[in-house]
């Protein structure tokens, strides 16, 4: 059975992170190495992880430069075949996510899977804000400001060897240019499992303030450039377009 490492990092997130944890101890059928990287939080969510300590595999509690740091800690010191993330204000949408992606890779040579997204109202969970549906990748619709969403991407340990991890001189799209680094530079065999992974509090620092929204537009230029390619055309407007029929649509009854 493929293992999974699943890595959360956390910085003062008292509210929401034993929800987190919970929900990985809730997976079925699966090998799971969870690692919680915790920047030093001084708000009682050190407490909450001593709580867990015995459903924690690997705990990293020391400062950080950051969540993209924090999440190379995790990436440095994962052993799983298989790699995803869990970050401290999501959780899993059921208790066989986990199963679901493992066996897209049992037996076979993809590189990695992603899946679909719901955007859920930080008071109730139950209340859908946002559907992401992932849908299938081509280049085309990457550079017409198509992404999985990354909390969703499940990739093998060996492609993160090769690829690298998270870019620390980025503020807010590292996690955008590591997607492009293995869509659009490194061409992975990326599988698109039609399955709702996260579910994903609202709220994001991207989206935060314009002056944060600007900086996630040079971002996401920059992130082409890095990877040796041209930005595509108009990227600013066809990233957050992409996004407007997310708040209307609505998964399929059991989707």
């Amino acid at each position: 059975m493929t293992r999974i490492s699943i890595i959360t990092a956390v910085y003062n997130r008292v509210s929401t992170i034993e929800c987190a944890l919970h929900s990985v101890r809730a997976q079925k059928n699966a090998e799971i190495e969870l690692i919680v990287v915790d920047g030093m939080s001084d708000d009682g969510t050190a407490k909450v992880l001593d709580r867990n300590r015995s459903q924690i595999d690997i705990l990293i509690q020391e400062p950080d430069d950051g969540i993209y740091d924090a999440l190379n800690k995790g990436l440095n010191a994962a052993s799983g075949d298989v790699i995803g993330f869990l970050h401290a204000d999501d959780f899993f949408a059921n208790s066989t996510v986990i199963e679901s992606v493992a066996r897209q890779f049992d037996g076979t040579d993809c590189e990695g899977v992603y899946g679909d997204l719901l955007y859920v109202s930080a008071d109730d969970p139950d209340a859908v804000i946002r559907y992401w549906r992932a849908g299938c990748f081509s280049e085309a619709k990457l550079r017409w400001g198509w992404m999985p969403p990354h909390p969703t991407v499940y990739l093998r340990r060996d492609a993160y060897r090769r690829l690298g991890g998270f870019r620390t001189d980025l503020q807010i799209a590292a996690d955008y240019e590591i997607l492009v680094r293995m869509f659009a530079k490194h061409r992975l065999d990326m599988r698109y499992l039609e399955q709702i992974l996260v579910k994903m509090r609202v709220g994001g620092k991207s989206n935060a303030s314009l002056k944060n929204r600007m900086l996630a537009n040079r971002e996401d230029r920059r992130a082409w450039e890095i990877n040796g390619m041209c930005p595509p055309t108009g990227l600013r407007f066809t990233k957050p377009l992409r996004k407007l029929s997310q708040y209307w649509q609505r998964p399929s009854r059991g989707g």
